[in-house]
């Protein structure tokens, strides 16, 4: 688990902006677009009973629950979220020291590169076009990809995956040998193309 602090005066301050929104169990969700790169910001959103995703770390508070997402978890290491007081009235912060900070090298295991360069580099990229694209496994050097959102069933995955996706991945990760796409684009129903 990271080393996230909300302080109490921030907690208090979250705890009744989350009163306000009269729904049973809502907490926060912390999250980091584009995490390892100088884009990197750090967010907090409403999170509804069951809004979370299953791989998100809970961080039980006094009055509510802090939803961490795993993606970002890393980037925020000594994140402090504070709420400061002025006469103008007040103020959440979010520091979060480390959200740009790259988290791999060529030391890490190559899945997690691949899912740092997948995250920092092509999903910015496909999210423009309401896609998304995830790794599955590793086949004897081969990323096995999987497209979801906007990209399944679109016509222009191919390109997208040889000149965008696989360019860019082994640019980066000299090791692997190519990309594989397993999604089924026979399912049309939110393509882009």
């Amino acid at each position: 688990m990271s080393n996230i602090t909300i302080t109490e005066a921030a907690q208090a301050y979250l705890a009744d902006l989350l009163s306000k929104q009269n729904v049973e169990g809502i907490g926060i969700r912390v999250f980091i677009t584009q995490p390892g790169t100088q884009y990197a910001e750090t967010c907090i959103a409403y999170c509804k009973p069951a809004e979370q995703k299953a791989e998100d770390t809970a961080l039980a508070l006094k009055d509510f629950t802090a939803w961490i997402d795993a993606v970002s978890e890393p980037f925020l290491d000594d994140a402090v979220v504070d709420y400061a007081t002025d006469r103008m009235g007040g103020q959440l912060t979010i520091k979060a020291p480390n959200a740009k900070v790259p988290q791999v090298n060529e030391e890490s295991p190559i899945t997690e590169r691949i899912n740092y360069y997948l995250q920092t580099e092509v999903n910015p990229g496909l999210a423009s076009h309401g896609g998304q694209v995830s790794l599955v496994d590793i086949d004897d050097g081969v990323a096995i990809l999987q497209f979801g959102g906007g990209c399944q069933g679109c016509g222009m995955v191919d390109v997208t995956l040889k000149d965008g996706v696989e360019k860019t991945l082994m640019e980066r990760i000299p090791e692997l040998k190519g990309v594989r796409d397993v999604t089924d684009h026979t399912n049309k129903e939110n393509a882009y193309y």
